[in-house]
């Protein structure tokens, strides 16, 4: 018998799920918990990041790409915080679900 999406969740390791959506970022965690839709919606916002960086960072003189760097940086700390918070309480929920 072929586990339900709810059962594979609960049975993954939040902590897991957490670390990969934390350390290389861009739903990794994801890809562990077999949620594929926030994978690619995460996947999306991490390259409409990406995209919005280098068409803004275009006329940008060479004194405010440092900030460009960091803001594009911080955006994708922020996107990998969400992410991994997310993954964790989707663990939590569907272990209570269970």
């Amino acid at each position: 018998m072929t586990p339900t999406r709810e059962q594979i969740l609960a049975a993954s390791a939040g902590w897991v799920a957490v670390v990969l959506n934390l350390v290389p970022g861009l739903g990794s965690g994801y890809l562990y918990q077999r949620r594929w839709r926030a994978y690619w919606i995460t996947s999306g916002l991490a390259t409409a990041w990406f995209v919005a960086g280098a068409v803004l960072g275009q006329q940008a003189g060479a004194a405010a790409e440092t900030q460009n760097q960091i803001v594009g940086l911080a955006g994708l700390l922020a996107l990998a915080a969400v992410t991994a918070t997310e993954a964790g309480l989707a663990v939590k929920k569907a272990r209570k679900a269970s």
